[in-house]
């Protein structure tokens, strides 16, 4: 470090140790935290007991995380415990967030931006990294996500129908109920996955009679 003020010379190395020793407590706390957050989250569930949604499971592990992140920011700083507080209080976010990871996400780019502002560098770095892996982890294990439809099939013959619309269905991907079956139509509970699109399967439905009036219709069902 030749060349550099005096202050410089002492400053850079006192900072570069400070900062290793919190990636240091960091790589404990961050995985410990996600273990024992983990162990709650999948605890086994009482029978009777509405089942656990995988979102939510997953929200829990890394809200562990992100409490440890804010924790060591803290560490015994009266002041920054303080401004956590101050700042978590101005946050106001009133859109609906379908996924509750979403709004984890947002309280973890807070606990980073509060790294930054204190001059953690080390461990925004490594935070931000521990928590992007387990994301990763607990999204790839998460089940693949489907849109519900009423799905709705009229036709001369419907009955002569049946079987070709259902190896469509099943051509696509889709899980179907079969709801009703009259003597115009076909009504189907269909789950498609996001990656499928409704007018596809609608394109190929109307080409099992192709010339004659079948109509085919999609009415999305809303999450209560």
């Amino acid at each position: 470090m030749q060349g550099l003020p005096p202050e410089l010379t002492e400053y850079i190395p006192a900072v570069l140790e400070t900062h290793a020793a919190m990636v240091a407590r960091a790589v404990i706390a961050l995985p410990l935290a996600a273990g024992l957050g983990a162990v709650l989250a999948f605890r086994p569930r009482r029978r009777g007991t509405p089942a656990r949604s995988a979102p939510v499971i997953q929200t829990q592990i890394i809200l562990s995380v992100v409490g440890a992140v804010v924790m060591l920011i803290v560490g015994s700083s009266l002041a920054r415990a303080f401004g956590i507080v101050g700042v978590a209080s101005l946050i106001r976010y009133r859109a609906k967030i379908d996924d509750p990871k979403d709004a984890v996400v947002m309280l973890t780019t807070l606990s980073v931006g509060l790294c930054c502002g204190v001059e953690l560098y080390g461990l925004a770095l490594f935070s931000t990294i521990f928590i992007l892996a387990i994301l990763w982890i607990v999204e790839s294990l998460e089940p693949e996500q489907r849109k519900t439809f009423d799905l709705k099939v009229v036709a001369a013959e419907p009955s002569a129908l049946r079987a070709e619309v259902e190896a469509i269905l099943r051509r696509s991907n889709v899980r179907f109920e079969l709801r009703s079956a009259g003597n115009k139509d076909l009504v189907y509970e269909a789950q498609l996955p996001f990656s499928v699109r409704t007018d596809r399967i609608a394109n190929a439905i109307l080409q099992l009679q192709a010339g004659h009036d079948t109509e085919v219709s999609w009415e999305e069902k809303k999450k209560k």
